[in-house]
């Protein structure tokens, strides 16, 4: 303890005078625990003391066990190296003896087989004279057997002389075979009776003899069988495409007939199958000349039927002897074409299409067990082996498909109504989906047949006929337009479209949907069965942009159609006498014409059109109908301030026509976005109204301010739409002109907001320019009246038009009580 901690103790223990009497016992306990201490540390040096002493003693017993221990381990180590030598000086006679007898067992082993070796050649010998197979083939296993023995003593001249001996007894087999099987197939196997029977014991030799013998015996017995095909079929009568199915019947007629017959060969060889093989390239080489030799393209007809006769039977080689299922595959894509994910399919359609795949595969797996039995593990392909030598010459199918499919491509344009039957759920043309029936009856049929080059060629033919298709659409759309639309996309004149003609432009965007997705479709489906090396140019689309298109074009004319029909009513809006208006009334009737357009063609177009295409049609529509109001307001003669306050009104009311359009049309999903391009567009109109209701000594600035990108030109109708003389214009028109065409260039705001944001300078460039300081501070000004002019100024025509909103309250219904609802 240092000092402090020892003052703080003994203040503890001795807080006051009159505790200081208690010093005496605690020095006494003090020094009795001193003794204790002593007394303990005492005991425990005597302890340690002792204890080093008995481990130094234990120490040295420890070492001298360790060294009695090593001595003994070198006396067993001397006694075991002893034991040793003492043992193989008792074995080494007994190991000499070993090594002998082992020896003459191998000597007598070695001369036992010798002599077996020797009574086998001698007795193969004989059996080969007297071609007994069936001994021979035993005896021949027995001689191999026993010559792999000796692979070890071929320089021994007996056993080199054994070797050949049985060389040329096996070379005696073998031409004994194959001079036997020479006359299989002459009709002696009906005179000899024991002949078949002595084949069947040949095949056992051949087995017994080097694989090399099989197979050339199966080649000759191939060529032999195939020699009269080749000489029936290469004759000039027979020699042409339409003989070509007597071929096939040739083949399966011979088999039939010497099945019994062909009984004799081991089912390992296969001999069927071989036979099959070499049939197939004779017979491909065949048809390859005789296309070769033709001058002039042949009959299409004969051409299909010989490939189709060509493909039916490679498709039963395959099967016979190992095939697959692809047919049924290709079949299952081509019937998915045009049904899409979305198509309505009941529970027992979904159950039916997969009862059908598991039926397939449990069939296929019950055919694959059978082909085991039949066919080598690895299975040779029939599939195109002989049908590939027609794929050159297939040119005049496909030109005959395309002939096919444009004169029913005219015959359903020409047969189309236009209309859809009552109760249709999709909306869609019937010549749409009847050419796409068509195309994939075609596309079944053509890959029934190929699906190489051909294939691919009919593929592009497809995409001909589908461009013929958009072609056909585009045409009946119809032609002209007006507007600011038309003026962009270069469509001169005017348009003009009933009822019907609205819903037939429905029904070609319905038409050109579905065809834009059915022909990416068909795309995958065919890139599925083609083969892998056409596959990458399998592609749709531009076939896909044809039809977008059309898509395009048929919504612009939509518009086009409408803004048509809007020319009357903006007609009449220019003759209002907008300068003697007296009275801001309810609105006026062009707004009531442009909303019994829109009222009676919208619910039809929502009906008829996809939302995504309903919206972009609504889009296009307020991108034409907004800025041609704008336009129309500048052709009108004189407009008074009551006269403005009547047509921004208007505007308000037509905004409001415009912003119910979705939900008029049943389809509100993007109605949010929508009304802000509504806003957004109307907002120009609004803005020059509220010039015009400006007054005439701050018309300028509120030009600025409101239509920043407005012209000197537009500027100056402005005026005259005022009703200002020549002589007053030109003061204003100079004093606009030196201050520039606008204030700034802030970003166009909705009319709900028509505030304009300040435009950003440094306030030291606001003390330097104090010209620019008070520019701004009087644009300031500028925006309140103009904000004040948007509400209504407080004049003798605004508290009229006020009246009026009173008395709209008792009505429950129109587009003035709606406005001021809002």
């Amino acid at each position: 303890m240092d000092k402090s901690s020892t003052l703080e103790y003994i203040n503890q223990m001795f807080p006051t005078e009159a505790s200081l009497s208690g010093v005496e016992p605690l020095m006494q306990k003090i020094h009795g625990e001193i003794r204790r201490v002593d007394a303990g540390i005492l005991a425990a040096v005597r302890q340690q003391s002792n204890s080093g002493m008995k481990a130094k003693e234990d120490l040295a017993a420890a070492t001298r066990a360790v060294e009695e221990l090593m001595y003994k381990i070198r006396e067993i180590k001397t006694k075991a190296e002893q034991s040793e030598t003492m043992v193989q000086e008792i074995c080494r006679d007994i190991k000499k003896l070993d090594s002998a007898k082992k020896h003459i067992t191998t000597t007598i082993t070695a001369l036992h087989r010798l002599t077996m070796l020797v009574s086998a050649v001698e007795q193969l010998q004989v059996m080969a004279s007297k071609r007994q197979y069936k001994k021979a083939a035993a005896q021949l296993e027995a001689v191999n057997q026993l010559c792999s023995h000796f692979e070890a003593y071929q320089d021994i001249p007996k056993i080199t002389e054994l070797r050949e001996k049985f060389k040329n007894i096996k070379q005696i087999l073998k031409s004994h075979v194959f001079s036997d099987f020479s006359s299989l197939g002459t009709g002696k196997e009906t005179e000899e009776t024991n002949l078949l029977q002595q084949l069947s014991d040949a095949c056992l030799v051949v087995d017994a003899l080097e694989p090399s013998v099989r197979e050339e015996l199966v080649n000759n017995f191939c060529s032999r069988e195939l020699t009269s095909y080749e000489q029936i079929f290469e004759g000039a009568e027979l020699a042409k495409l339409d003989k070509t199915e007597r071929r096939y019947a040739w083949i399966k007629r011979r088999m039939r007939t010497n099945e019994e017959i062909w009984k004799i060969f081991p089912t390992s060889w296969h001999v069927p199958y071989r036979l099959c093989i070499q049939f197939c390239k004779k017979t491909r080489k065949q048809l390859e000349d005789i296309h070769n030799n033709q001058k002039e393209n042949p009959d299409v007809g004969i051409l299909l039927l010989a490939l189709q006769r060509t493909l039916e039977f490679e498709d039963e080689l395959a099967e016979k002897f190992g095939g697959g299922t692809r047919g049924r595959e290709i079949g299952n894509e081509i019937e998915e074409i045009g049904r899409g994910e979305n198509s309505s399919q009941s529970a027992s359609d979904i159950r039916k299409k997969y009862e059908k795949k598991l039926a397939a595969h449990q069939e296929s797996s019950t055919e694959e067990k059978d082909k085991e039995l039949s066919a080598p593990a690895a299975g040779f392909n029939f599939r195109g082996i002989i049908s590939s030598c027609f794929e050159p010459h297939l040119n005049v199918y496909t030109e005959l498909e395309e002939k096919t499919l444009m004169e029913n491509l005219e015959k359903l344009v020409q047969e189309e109504t236009w209309d859809i039957e009552e109760g249709s759920q999709n909306n869609v043309l019937s010549s749409s989906m009847q050419l796409f029936l068509i195309i994939k009856r075609s596309l079944k049929r053509c890959s029934a047949l190929t699906k190489n080059q051909t294939l691919f060629n009919l593929f592009k033919v497809f995409q001909r006929i589908l461009k013929g298709y958009a072609t056909k659409l585009f045409a009946r759309i119809p032609k002209g337009g007006t507007g600011i639309v038309a003026a962009a996309t270069g469509m001169d004149g005017q348009i003009k479209t009933s009822d019907r003609d609205e819903k037939v432009i429905c029904y070609i965007v319905n038409s050109a949907e579905y065809c834009h997705k059915t022909s990416g479709e068909l795309a995958e489906s065919v890139s599925k069965i083609i083969d892998t090396q056409f596959a990458d140019g399998v592609d749709m689309s531009e076939v896909q942009d044809e039809f977008s298109a059309v898509i395009t074009k048929a919504l612009v004319t939509l518009v086009h159609g409408l803004e048509t029909k809007f020319d009357a009513e903006m007609a009449a809006m220019t003759r209002v006498p907008w300068a003697t208006l007296e009275s801001v009334g309810d609105q006026s009737e062009y707004v009531n014409g442009i909303n019994m357009i829109l009222a009676s063609s919208i619910p039809i177009l929502g009906t008829l059109l996809s939302p995504i295409y309903f919206q972009f049609f609504l889009d296009k529509l307020a991108s034409s109908l907004g800025p041609r109001f704008y336009t129309n307001i500048f052709k009108c003669k004189q407009i008074s301030e009551t006269g403005a306050q009547q047509m921004l009104l208007d505007t308000q009311a037509v905004k409001t026509i415009l912003l119910e359009i979705p939900s008029l049309g049943h389809q509100t999903s993007r109605a949010a976005s929508y009304s802000k391009f509504v806003s957004r567009e109307m907002s120009k109109a609004e803005a020059l109204l509220k010039v015009i209701l400006s007054p005439i000594d701050s018309v300028a600035d509120t030009y600025r301010a409101l239509l920043p990108e407005g012209t000197p030109m537009e500027f100056q109708r402005i005026l005259e739409l005022k009703g200002l003389k020549k002589a007053d214009q030109q003061s204003i028109l100079d004093d606009f002109n030196k201050h520039g065409p606008g204030i700034t260039k802030p970003a166009l705001q909705p009319p709900a907001a028509p505030t304009i944001p300040l435009p950003t300078a440094p306030a030291a460039a606001l003390i330097q320019n104090p010209t620019s300081a008070a520019l701004i501070a009087s644009r300031d000004d500028v925006l309140t009246r103009a904000a004040a002019l948007g509400r209504g100024a407080a004049t003798t025509g605004f508290k009229r038009f006020l009246a009026l909103t009173e008395a709209a309250k008792d009505r429950k219904d129109g587009p003035f009580r709606k406005l001021f609802n809002a």
